[in-house]
């Protein structure tokens, strides 16, 4: 009979410290955030400017593709200036809608009870941050809270992973990153953190992350220590 040989575990994590997670898509579902910014905010603005929905949806689009990339994407108070909307206060009146990913909560008592180092690296604004620890319980089971607002730096650019290590120092060699966006696993990988992973299930409303050269995962359970 052929041997069959054992699954090979996506992380040693004899070899991890330090943990750092992202937090939209990552940590939470995605749809909350997509639906806000693709639905919510095209209609409200509609009704201010007394605009077609199309139009709306088109102009807003645009706005929101034009900062792919930049710490605008991700700022509240950009977006409420930009729009002339209470974009921080429309969140909140949907803030029932926030949603933890399931394992999650066991994901993260898992790496608690094992003392790993946890730190939140999110590009969420502030407020955003705030709304969400309010709604779930996942604050608890972190060392450190960082939104990339703090830095003025997106996790896209490798500077953010000094200003990180200035304020939460860690060694990369044992480091591990699990994010859903490509372009801040890149820029992790380039500044020499070890351990990288893609988050690949945002959403059961929205499509799988197609991970590229990183290693991904859909449910916490495979990789669960």
């Amino acid at each position: 009979m052929p041997i069959i040989q054992p699954h090979k575990p996506l992380i040693d994590w004899s070899n991890i410290d330090t943990v750092l997670l992202d937090m939209d898509g990552t940590l939470l579902d995605l749809h909350f955030d997509w639906h806000f910014w693709m639905h919510v905010i095209p209609h409200a603005y509609a009704e201010q400017n007394q605009l077609a929905l199309s139009d709306a949806k088109a102009l807003i689009h645009q706005k929101i593709h034009s900062q792919t990339g930049t710490l605008n994407w991700y700022c509240l108070d950009y977006w409420s200036a930009t729009l002339n909307l209470p974009i921080a206060q429309l969140k909140r009146e949907l803030k029932h809608q926030i949603k933890v990913h399931p394992q999650v909560l066991d994901f993260l008592a898992r790496l608690k009870q094992l003392n790993k180092h946890v730190v939140m690296v999110t590009n969420a604004h502030r407020d955003s941050l705030a709304l969400k620890l309010e709604m779930t319980e996942i604050g608890a089971y972190f060392d450190v809270l960082v939104s990339a607002h703090d830095f003025g730096t997106p996790k896209e650019d490798i500077a953010l992973w000094s200003h990180l290590h200035n304020a939460t120092p860690f060694n990369p060699q044992r480091t591990l990153l699990i994010d859903d966006n490509l372009h801040a696993l890149q820029s992790a990988k380039d500044y020499g953190i070890a351990y990288l992973l893609c988050a690949t299930h945002v959403s059961p409303e929205l499509e799988k992350i197609d991970p590229k050269d990183f290693a991904g995962f859909e449910r916490y359970e495979q990789i669960m220590p």
